[in-house]
């Protein structure tokens, strides 16, 4: 018979660290919160008006996914505070050493502001149109002939099936009339 065997000094120094708690996530919780609440407070002020004969009514959906919001901000909320933390970017497919890429960003967010600011003037199905092939092209798509024909597919197939399908007018801008 042999004597137990003592834990050697190597075995000690992989033991695992202590988990940290990532307080900062608790910001992702407080939003979460400050959405659902916003949510469940505005649905409570909708007015029937025309959905008097709808049986759901229009307060359902933003209550449901308002009440959502907060019980999974409270689970969020719970699960950091016993230590769970996410796993960390291995970076197998990302350069972690290199900035972001701040050129497209700018260009993405001036390429939004501008369908926001022409989306009256010109309507949906034109705007739409430069948006998709535009965002395709800022996103490295160099092919701007087939950018502007997906675009323009997307856009006015967009218009009509809002309209058509669903029964809600985008705005048609300088193609009032002729859509």
């Amino acid at each position: 018979m042999s004597a137990p065997a003592e834990p050697s000094a190597a075995a000690a120094d992989t033991a695992p660290a202590p988990k940290r708690r990532d307080l900062a996530q608790f910001v992702v919780c407080a939003v979460m919160v400050a959405v659902g609440v916003f949510l469940i407070v505005d649905a409570l002020s909708l007015s029937d008006g025309f959905a008097k004969v709808d049986p759901v009514g229009p307060r359902l959906f933003p209550l449901v996914i308002g009440g959502a919001l907060v019980v999974f901000a409270a689970a969020l909320g719970v699960a950091i505070l016993r230590g769970s933390t996410g796993e960390a970017d291995g970076g197998e497919d990302v350069d972690l050493d290199s900035s972001g890429d701040w050129r497209t960003v700018g260009l993405l967010v001036a390429l939004f502001v501008a369908t926001i600011a022409l989306i009256d003037f010109l309507g949906w199905a034109i705007v739409g149109t430069f948006l998709f092939a535009g965002a395709a092209t800022i996103l490295g798509s160099r092919h701007w002939i087939r950018n502007i024909a997906i675009g323009a597919v997307l856009g006015f197939g967009s218009f009509y099936a809002f309209y058509v399908g669903l029964g809600i007018p985008l705005p048609a801008g300088i193609l009032d009339g002729i859509l």
